[in-house]
């Protein structure tokens, strides 16, 4: 038997609550007839037993508008869908140096986060066959999102971050080893290499905290043969930084000397296999979605319902037609009752 849910079962609260206070409502002379259409004949007890149609046809009406209203849905199947793409972790810098304003958009500055989150959004949003995951560090790495199909859960968590969520410094080696942790946990090895994977790493690439230097976790990358491409955020020279209060808000702007380490992300990209791009350029995305598809894909199996029908108009049509017909039944009785 093919299963049956309520996309919105709030309104079946109308079938225990508002139909039974509209009955009762009725129930009473002096209550207006605008309260149901059609229903101030419902009650009237010197009529003969087909008075009581009107009444019996536009209750059954409403009951069936009410479960129509809850969105009745057939799922009418549950199979394994088979696809070929790729697992991906973005690995995101959320220290206080990505705060630096060194580039703008429509004439307004945007911090080196607010630069980066295109591309984020890129990853996630054209790339609906590939498996992704996100890793946040700034003192410390933590795992913000495993390896997931369910994009636009990826694209809501991306919208929360914000520097300051953990706690300040520039940890990259440990934001690497977080993402090979993810990254080895989903089990798709030949001859002990990682197959069909990637880092991608968004930082400004100046490395001051953790327990693995970059370089560690670019040699543990190298030899699981996990690509890294690198993406590095900021500006060379002077550039201008917010002053905040205790409580976030903004109250100034300093200066100070960027701090974007390119020479890092290169040697971490030329280690793995993989490529350093800049946040500012145009082309990184497409440079970054075409080598890694030159790469073979892997096939995943995921399970998931389809071919959801929706009943809602099999039970809303009858229920207006219920409520008509008894509208049309009612007019004959107000006719004779005003010859009375």
């Amino acid at each position: 038997m093919k299963p049956f849910m309520f996309h919105d079962p709030l309104w079946l609260l109308l079938l225990v609550v508002a139909l039974p206070a509209v009955l009762w409502l009725r129930g009473r002379r002096h209550v207006p007839v605008l309260i149901v259409p059609f229903a101030a004949a419902w009650h009237r007890p010197s009529l003969t037993s087909v008075s009581r149609w009107p009444a019996a046809l536009a209750i059954l009406g409403l009951v069936l508008l009410a479960i129509a209203l809850a969105r009745p849905q057939r799922v009418e199947d549950k199979r394994e869908v088979h696809t070929q793409g790729y697992d991906l972790v973005l690995a995101i810098d959320l220290s206080g140096s990505m705060l630096a304003e060194d580039y703008s958009r429509l004439g307004q500055a945007v911090n080196r986060l607010q630069a980066i989150k295109p591309v984020i959004q890129a990853f996630i949003h054209d790339r609906p066959s590939d498996r992704i995951g996100i890793v946040v560090f700034a003192g410390r790495a933590y795992t913000m999102a495993p390896l997931t199909f369910d994009h636009d859960w990826l694209e809501r968590q991306v919208d929360r971050l914000k520097i300051g969520l953990i706690e300040d410094g520039t940890a990259i080696g440990d934001g690497l080893g977080v993402a090979l942790t993810r990254l080895e946990q989903a089990k798709r090895e030949t001859a002990g290499k990682r197959q069909g994977a990637f880092i991608i790493l968004l930082t400004d690439g100046s490395n001051n905290r953790g327990a693995l230097s970059p370089m560690q976790a670019a040699d543990l990358a190298a030899s699981r043969d996990i690509p890294v491409y690198t993406i590095g955020a900021g500006r060379d020279g002077i550039v201008p930084y917010p002053v905040l209060d205790d409580q976030g808000r903004r109250i100034g702007t300093r200066r100070m000397v960027s701090d974007l380490d390119e020479g890092t992300l290169r040697d971490i990209a030329t280690k793995t296999h993989g490529r350093y791009y800049r946040a500012d350029d145009n082309r990184t995305i497409k440079s970054a979605f075409a080598a890694i598809d030159q790469t073979q894909k892997i096939e995943f199996q995921a399970k998931s319902y389809l071919l959801t029908t929706e009943l809602f108009p099999w039970l809303a049509v009858p229920g207006c037609l219920l409520l008509l017909a008894a509208a049309l039944l009612a007019r004959p009785l107000w006719r004779a009752e005003a010859l009375v």
